[in-house]
């Protein structure tokens, strides 16, 4: 029975101090009224020392067909994406004193500034997320999220405290001020659902005997919710207090395979050793505060720039920077398509993910626009033109028409896209870093 009532679109489900945003249902329309359009989400996905542009670049323009061996994981989706190309950062070159190649790389990707080299303190600028989150972050509960896969200190290869805050950070609030990514999935599992202060490893295993699933704190309340639902949205909700347990799986498994770890040890607690399992567990948290408007507006370092991570799980037991500087020969390039490749598989995975979740008559992938790329082109050269930049999503109302490679002009600086991706979240600035204007052709045929 239709009776003009609707449900909010900021709901919760609460229970002994649990709460858990709901997504977006049919119930959130009101009846006989105007649709409720799910919000545009935006993020940036940034993979580390660029790639074998060889197997990435494509030899045709227009409506995409067969995709290159890197992107070859994204071809089930190329109807979803939009290769762009000839996109510059002008400023990650060596202009000024800079951070080396790695820090002002990725300092510059989402600010257009150059980071400076100082003794005694770091300086780069406002990161385009930061600019919309500052506008926008009003809406969600959290103005932005910053996720991550790398502990620095696991690394190892930081040559100062300055490059370490460019190579480790992709968002800043301001011109000194970098905000860390989260590495540890429990910690950010804690920050989405509030289970309380981050415990020593030790409290983590004595706790995780008793631990209940948060959905057992908010079962009353999801059964009343239940009887009021008609069926789509009752199977929406089942399906997603489903994904909510199976991370809670993930998490427990990640956390006793890691019971024995040495706590003295730099890696966080309750990290996946697996590359593509770390990604997965990510991403599926990050799926849900997406889904279930927690933020609009993310950033997600694959890795930390400059990495010397190696990927034993696909056989490649050598350090993925030193591959890199492979002096063109033929059996360490291989290996670095290789890490390239696997690198896009997991996104794809997750582009899958986001594109069987349904919002209303679209899906969530509908309403995001996620750039995926590097802020080196080849990793060997260290050149900063021609950036290896896809763009997956249509930014809701089919704002961006996927499914082409767009060729600018050489040297249309990156920032041009940040301003267009701004534009569209309602957020409106004339200038950015080194912008000459908005990008065009998203939105054509």
């Amino acid at each position: 029975m239709i009776t003009g009532k609707s449900l909010a679109r900021r709901s919760f489900l609460r229970g002994a101090g649990a709460a858990i945003a709901l997504p977006f249902l049919d119930a959130m329309t009101p009846a006989f009224g105007a649709t409720t359009k799910a919000p545009v989400r935006m993020g940036f996905v940034y993979v580390p020392n660029g790639m074998d542009v060889r197997n990435w670049n494509l030899d045709y323009e227009g409506k995409l067909g067969e995709l290159s061996r890197i992107m070859k994981p994204l071809e089930p989706f190329k109807d979803e994406i939009t290769v762009l190309s000839n996109l510059t950062h002008n400023n990650g070159r060596a202009l000024l004193d800079g951070a080396g190649d790695h820090g002002r790389c990725c300092g510059s990707y989402l600010t257009g500034v150059q980071p400076k080299k100082s003794a005694v303190d770091i300086h780069c600028g406002i990161s385009t997320d930061q600019i919309v989150a500052n506008k926008i972050g009003h809406l969600t509960r959290f103005p932005s999220l910053e996720l991550g896969l790398e502990d620095a200190r696991q690394a190892g290869d930081c040559d100062s405290g300055y490059s370490c805050a460019y190579t480790n950070n992709l968002a800043w609030r301001d011109e000194r001020q970098p905000l860390p990514p989260i590495l540890d999935p429990r910690a950010l599992f804690e920050r989405l659902f509030g289970k309380g202060a981050s415990l020593s490893p030790e409290a983590r295993v004595r706790q995780a005997k008793f631990r209940k699933s948060i959905l057992d704190f908010v079962t009353d309340d999801t059964k009343k919710l239940q009887n009021d639902l008609g069926p789509t949205d009752r199977r929406k909700l089942d399906e997603y207090m489903s994904s909510i347990r199976e991370i809670e799986r993930q998490l427990e498994k990640a956390e006793s395979d890691n019971a024995h770890i040495n706590p003295g040890m730099p890696k966080p607690y309750g990290v996946p050793a697996d590359f593509a399992e770390h990604f997965k567990l990510m991403t599926d948290m990050l799926t849900v505060a997406l889904q279930s408007d927690m933020t609009r507006v993310f950033t997600f370092l694959v890795t930390r720039e400059g990495t010397s991570r190696s990927y034993r799980e696909i056989g490649i037991p050598d350090g993925h920077h030193p591959l890199t500087h492979h002096r063109n020969e033929e059996p360490l390039m291989e290996k670095v398509t290789q890490i390239n490749t696997y690198h896009v598989k997991q996104f794809a995975a997750w582009v899958e993910k986001l594109k069987t979740t349904k919002e209303g008559d679209s899906s969530l992938l509908d309403n995001c626009m996620i750039t995926y790329g590097a802020g080196l082109c080849d990793g060997n050269k260290h050149n900063h033109e021609d950036l290896p930049t896809v763009l997956v999503g249509r930014g809701g109302d089919k704002f961006i028409k996927p499914g082409f490679r767009r060729v600018y002009r050489r040297e249309t600086p990156m920032t041009n896209l940040h301003l267009s991706m701004m534009d569209r979240m309602g957020v409106h600035v004339d200038n950015f870093g080194d912008s000459t204007g908005r990008v065009t052709g998203l939105d054509l045929a």
